[in-house]
């Protein structure tokens, strides 16, 4: 009984899109956990939760608009802009809640514009979103003039964004939380889930059957812009602070966790658990190899090793899995 329950199990268990991740996640977390004597206190945990929280929030949006077939470089120049705004408000003296839902509607803006250039123009995403990178990055560095913005109040909503509430524990990890479960509901459980997946998996099939794909994609893309929007303001919120270079790097991060996580660059086929997953383990291979003694450069390198890796291996459990 028992035999016949775990290779029922393992069957299932190959056919998810994170068990590949998941089973990465493990294998590091055991590695770091006898390689870096002090991973395992719960100061330790906390930071690798609030740097994977804050990354995890941009990986749940570039995930859900990469199932639908489309990339965003410009997420981490997004991320500068809207924390820049919000710090911008913040110092000026504007309540604080309207400095966060102006600094969320300028990445809604930027996502709306950057969908309606991708489905008009039918140029790639990658091309579109990397000219917007380095536009609104060019944006950001024009206003401040290249000096950083800080702020030196507090606010409830500052805490409610990203106050400490349990020694190192921040609240980002109840919106990383919050954001992976609502995206996961929309994803698994609606007709615009299944849109999502039928716009990256097959956009021909998916036109015959009536989706319009092209709102799918331009809908994804403001999703996504939004929540780099957001992971600015925790960012800002945490520091209190918001320098030029904010974001820079971090939507290759995204991309990375993304992967790494099971959805395929091809589109049609992820999880939302998966980047979870993902964003957990990029966050600890950055703090484990700190607290292992090893160079902090290694980490670009060991981040690239799993990158191709897991690639690799989620297209062969891809192919298992339809066996």
């Amino acid at each position: 009984m028992s035999t016949t329950f775990l290779k029922t199990f393992a069957t299932k268990a190959r056919k998810r899109p994170e068990f590949g991740v998941f089973v990465g996640f493990l294998i590091v977390f055991i590695g770091f956990s006898f390689a870096a004597d002090r991973f395992l206190t719960f100061d330790s945990i906390a930071g690798i939760i609030t740097v994977a929280a804050e990354l995890g929030i941009v990986t749940a949006g570039i995930t859900f608009l990469m199932i639908a077939g489309e990339f965003d470089l410009s997420v981490g120049s997004v991320l500068g802009v809207s924390g820049m705004i919000f710090a911008i408000t913040a110092t000026a003296g504007i309540p604080h809640i309207v400095g966060l839902l102006l600094a969320l509607g300028a990445a809604a803006i930027i996502g709306l514009l950057n969908g309606v250039v991708v489905v008009r123009t039918g140029v790639p995403s990658f091309i579109i979103t990397l000219g917007s990178m380095m536009l609104w990055r060019g944006v950001i560095l024009a206003v401040t003039g290249g000096f950083p913005v800080r702020y030196w109040g507090e606010s409830a909503l500052l805490f409610a964004l990203n106050g400490r509430f349990a020694e190192q524990l921040r609240m980002s990890a109840f919106w990383f939380i919050a954001v992976i479960a609502v995206l996961t509901f929309v994803l698994m459980r609606t007709r615009y889930g299944n849109w999502v997946f039928a716009t990256g998996g097959g956009p021909q099939a998916a036109r015959t059957l009536g989706i319009r794909i092209n709102k799918v994609k331009i809908i994804n893309f403001v999703i996504s812009a939004v929540l780099a929007g957001l992971a600015g303001c925790i960012q800002f919120a945490r520091f209190h602070s918001v320098d030029p270079t904010r974001g820079q790097g971090l939507e290759l991060e995204a991309i990375a966790a993304a992967v790494i996580g099971g959805t395929l660059m091809t589109g049609g086929y992820g999880s939302l658990i998966g980047a979870l997953l993902g964003a957990l383990l990029v966050g600890m291979v950055r703090s484990g190899l700190v607290m292992a003694g090893a160079p902090s450069y290694w980490y670009q390198a060991f981040i690239g090793i799993v990158l191709i890796v897991a690639s690799v291996v989620n297209i062969r459990l891809k192919r298992w899995a339809l066996r």
